[in-house]
């Protein structure tokens, strides 16, 4: 009995740990919670909310400095909402962006030799 009773209780602060934060109700003190926002970003995330509530992820992006898609999908993650959705990508942004390969622009190096002198004829 004892063991189910601590069982429930750790499940009921599991699931307080990891309640959603929404960017549109929550208090600066909440919003630190969340893993990836500090003190500066709660307060710019309530400066912008001044303006008006966040209509979507795509709103607080574009409103907010510093928060970009791939950010974004990392606060998801962490338990933020925006009017209790989670963030998901558009198809014209991505969380995770691939990254783009430049030729090297280095020129090729002559193979090395053993260290030896050539022999003089």
């Amino acid at each position: 009995m004892l063991k189910k009773l601590l069982t429930f209780f750790l499940a009921a602060y599991t699931a307080l740990a990891f309640a959603a934060v929404d960017a549109n109700k929550a208090t600066s003190a909440e919003l630190t919670e969340v893993k990836g926002i500090g003190p500066a970003t709660a307060t710019r995330i309530i400066d912008a909310r001044k303006q008006g509530p966040f209509k979507n992820w795509d709103d607080l992006i574009a409103r907010v400095k510093g928060i970009a898609p791939t950010s974004a999908g990392k606060l998801s993650e962490g338990g933020l909402t925006v009017n209790g959705q989670t963030f998901k990508p558009s198809a014209n942004q991505s969380a995770t962006k691939p990254k783009a390969t430049a030729p090297d622009p280095s020129p090729a190096k002559p193979a090395q030799t053993t260290g030896k002198k050539p022999e003089k004829m």
